[in-house]
């Protein structure tokens, strides 16, 4: 019992890793990690309510998984085809379509929920 769990934790951290990769060396996901400090204080400063919140996070967790994804196959790409190759190409631009949908759907969701808290502010 001891190993499986000290396996589960091995597969946590080398998941920490990745994420701490991502952050370090994806211009755009430090991007979103901006945009979801902002989004997380705006959450708390408007005391969002619990499906709002379910909507804002399953935003946020949409948006970093296509990038981690994107990222992913970028490296994997690079690592076996080093040079231009057309269809790689093709793969990549659709990996980076998948994270434009991911936060235009995210950017939809944000404006759906903080809408009425900022009109608030003006009535």
């Amino acid at each position: 019992m001891r190993k499986v769990f000290a396996r589960r934790l091995k597969s946590v951290a080398y998941a920490l890793q990745g994420v701490a990769q991502l952050v370090r060396t994806q211009p755009n996901a430090r991007v979103h990690l901006l945009v979801t400090v902002l989004v997380c204080a705006a959450g708390f400063y408007f005391s969002l309510g619990r499906t709002e919140w379910l909507w804002i996070i399953v935003a946020i967790v949409l948006v970093w998984s296509a990038e981690a994804f994107n990222s992913a196959l970028e490296q994997l790409a690079d690592v076996l085809h080093p040079g231009h190759h057309a269809g790689i190409g093709r793969a990549k631009d659709l990996a980076a379509a998948a994270v434009l949908i991911a936060a235009l759907g995210a950017a939809v969701i944000g404006v759906l929920v903080f809408a009425p808290h900022l009109a608030a502010l003006w009535r």
